[in-house]
């Protein structure tokens, strides 16, 4: 096929081109240069897709099998990019999220028959935050791209050049060793993916034409936090000693759920987080590697970054103070 790839130079859209080149697919990316570097193989144009001369200059004279959008938040602005490729494509793939459902994570179980939230299709960044103006993207493609419209709804993503810093930074973390701060309960079930399963995942869909929502959140309850940390000890040889502290004493502490220690948040608040189904992707060939795996092959590209150049998040900071973590230590030490 040729596809046009709208980002695809970082994390999830690196893992569809890679995949997709090594497929023996003609590959377009489309981005500004700025965030990361577009993999060799590829034809790279720049341009913003902010810019209609920018978006018209890519189309122009140009004709893709498919186009996967992996970079659209503003649904003003995927909107724009759906009218300037309609008749340049016989079908578009949406990278979305999980957060564009509502009842994420409050409720367990969530799945496509859920309610989205409510966005419309050109809102601007201002209407609402992350999930929300994700849904209104959804609709853009849906409701105004002149062809077959496919939306992946990926949950928590891990894999080789995460640029979110999850993974990353419990790596670095555990491999400089000593007692480590443990959130919570290590028996507590996570739902963890790979990119590089989704990539797989959205390459036989484009090429199938397929339409509609699938969410693809992996297997439920396929690793726990116990399992997740002491994967990263195992893979980096660390003789690291992880300190369990429950989830109340996190809180009076004044630990930042999701960021200071990625992918913790209190058990009894977010029974939902870890139970969104995945069931109708499966159902079509989603495959799931193991956690370990993706621990491991995540360690291998990571482990020869100088520590100096690991990035933790673009939108927010991950990781934890070691000053404040050595406090929360010593304070649950001496509890008693």
């Amino acid at each position: 096929m040729k596809i046009l790839v709208i980002g695809g130079s970082v994390f999830l859209g690196r893992a569809i081109v890679d995949e997709a080149l090594r497929r023996g697919h003609e590959v377009t990316t489309f981005n500004r240069g700025r965030s990361g570097t577009d993999l060799p193989g590829v034809e790279a144009v720049r341009g913003d897709r902010e810019s209609s001369d920018d978006l018209r200059r890519l189309a122009d004279g140009r004709q893709w099998d498919a186009v996967i959008d992996v970079c659209g938040f503003v649904p003003r602005v995927v909107l724009e990019s759906v009218r300037a490729l309609s008749g340049h494509a016989p079908h578009y793939t949406f990278i979305s999220s999980i957060s564009a459902y509502p009842d994420w994570p409050d409720k367990p179980g969530v799945d496509e028959t859920f309610p989205r939230h409510k966005c419309p299709p050109d809102a601007d960044a201002e209407f609402g935050d992350y999930g929300v103006l994700k849904a209104g993207c959804e609709r853009a493609v849906e409701q105004h791209f002149d062809g077959g419209a496919l939306v992946i709804q990926p949950g928590l993503i891990l894999g080789p050049h995460e640029n979110v810093g999850r993974l990353p930074w419990w790596l670095t973390r555990i491999s400089r060793g000593g007692r480590v701060l443990a959130p919570g309960n290590p028996a507590f079930p996570m739902q963890l993916i790979d990119a590089r399963d989704i990539a797989a995942f959205t390459l036989d869909h484009a090429a199938k034409g397929t339409t509609g929502r699938y969410m693809t959140g992996g297997v439920q309850a396929n690793t726990t936090y116990g399992d997740w940390l002491n994967d990263c000890a195992e893979v980096t040889g660390s003789d690291a000693e992880l300190v369990w502290v429950d989830d109340a004493f996190l809180v009076d502490q004044g630990v930042e759920m999701w960021t200071e220690l990625p992918l913790w948040a209190p058990e009894a608040d977010n029974q939902g987080v870890w139970t969104h189904s995945s069931a109708k992707a499966i159902a079509a060939g989603l495959t799931c590697r193991p956690v370990r795996e993706t621990v491991r092959d995540t360690w291998e590209w990571l482990k020869d970054i100088p520590e100096e150049r690991r990035s933790f998040g673009g939108r927010m900071h991950h990781g934890i103070d070691p000053d404040k973590e050595a406090r929360i230590l010593a304070a649950w030490d001496a509890r008693s």
